[in-house]
Formats: structure tokens, sequence, C-alpha cells
């Protein structure tokens, strides 16, 4: 039962990625954000806006 823990939050970890890669942010580093924060941090990259964007 543990492994499918392991799976799905890795699995949210390189979501959390893509989505920091497609608001022009770094994927590394909120890869890593993601395997300590998990689901905070996927609603932390769905409120940031996009960098290098104009107000």
């Amino acid at each position: 039962m543990e492994n499918e823990y392991f799976i799905g939050w890795g699995t949210l970890a390189l979501i959390n990625a893509g989505l920091a890669q497609g608001k022009n942010r770094s994927g590394l580093v909120w890869f890593l954000l993601s395997l300590l924060l998990g689901p905070i941090a996927t609603l932390v990259i769905v409120i940031l806006e996009r960098e290098g964007t104009q107000p």
C-alpha cells in the first residue's frame, strides 16, 4: 500500500514540474519543492502568475 503513495507523490511532482515550466519557472526547483510540499506546491503553482508577463 505504501508504494502507491510514493508513486502518486512522484507523479504529482512531475506534473508540477511541467506546470512550472509552462509558467516560465524552473521545473527542477518545483519538482524538488513538490517532493516536499506535494499538493500545496500544486496550489502555489496554479495561483502564481506567469513569469515575465507585464500586468
